[in-house]
């Protein structure tokens, strides 16, 4: 009992002294990636995609130190689906698979430290009503309530058997509450041409089995996005370019309900998209986010770049046949 006890006690001292280096303002793509088309009755969309997150930059505030020596990457397997119950009403999901792995380089001898983890990650599940034409003409209101369902583990250990930091583990072992709101505007002088903007805000809950008895929230976090996209014809393929804004605020994590220095900030983003019809009910996606503004609490790693890219499939409805009375 006193050796668990001890082992507590210093993978906490361990995990703390982590946070107190340098901890990290990225990680696992989840709210960042809900958010499939709006379709008809009936529909249903499957997208695979992968998500590389490198984190490369060490931030002090709003400056950017001098300081290359702390590497976090973040590989993801996304796998979203969707089914509209209505035109209006439908519901996705969002499951994961993640490779996280964090080496900090030595000044001395340039020697390497990797801790890594793998597995399956969080889920999010989400509900979503469209409201068109609420707002005016050509336009699209959309209200969305979901969770994030804690599948993945939150007790990986690293090679000597200590607990990793919690934005290492796949999961978080918390329930987390989702709240969604999207618009988007159509114009009658180019009908390809859309405005949108979402909002994303996420609730978090509470790990009450940290370290065993202990428990840690992370920062409750909220994500606006302003697009504008449109459609081209290039050699017989439809072409769907977008440009987005992204703004995230994430406020300091907790443990035991006190406050944790090096957690939270604020950051803007700038994401150019491109989808590519292949066919009518296959369309591939690539897209970068890049950041444009960092200002994080203390010192963190803050990303430098990400990358998506994937395939999304359509299953439409059989369309019923045309009555046709022959003379």
């Amino acid at each position: 009992m006193i050796y668990k006890k001890i082992i507590c006690v210093l993978s906490l001292l361990y995990t703390l002294s982590n946070y107190a280096q340098t901890c990290c303002s990225g990680g696992i793509p989840l709210s960042n990636n809900i958010g499939l088309p709006l379709s008809e009755k009936g529909t249903i969309q499957l997208g695979l995609n992968y998500d590389f997150n490198n984190l490369n930059t060490l931030n002090s505030g709003s400056e950017k130190l001098n300081d290359d020596t702390r590497l976090r990457t973040t590989h993801s397997v996304l796998l979203n689906g969707s089914y509209a119950i209505s035109n209006r009403f439908s519901v996705e999901g969002l499951f994961t698979w993640v490779n996280q792995r964090r080496i900090i380089t030595s000044t001395f001898d340039g020697s390497k430290n990797l801790e890594a983890s793998s597995g399956i990650s969080d889920a999010i599940l989400l509900a979503k009503y469209n409201f068109p034409n609420l707002i005016s003409k050509n336009s699209d209101l959309t209200l969305g309530l979901g969770t994030k369902i804690p599948l993945g583990s939150s007790t990986e250990v690293n090679a000597n058997g200590i607990l990793l930091i919690n934005d290492l583990q796949p999961g978080s072992n918390a329930w987390d509450i989702i709240y969604w709101l999207s618009t988007g505007k159509r114009f009658n002088f180019r009908p390809s041409l859309n405005v949108s903007t979402r909002f994303v805000y996420r609730s978090t809950g509470t790990n009450n089995e940290y370290l065993g008895n202990s428990s840690y929230k992370f920062g409750n976090e909220i994500q606006a996005f302003l697009s504008f996209s449109d459609q081209f014809t290039f050699v017989k393929t439809l072409l769907s370019p977008s440009i987005s804004f992204k703004y995230r605020n994430s406020v300091k994590d907790q443990i035991e309900g006190r406050e944790l220095d090096n957690t939270g900030g604020n950051w803007i983003f700038i994401i150019p998209n491109v989808d590519v019809n292949i066919t009518p009910k296959i369309t591939f996606s690539a897209r970068a986010e890049l950041p444009i503004y960092s200002n994080v609490d203390g010192t963190q790693l803050t990303p430098t770049y990400r990358l998506t890219s994937g395939f999304l499939f359509k299953i439409t409805p059989k369309q019923n046949p045309l009555n046709f009375n022959p003379q």
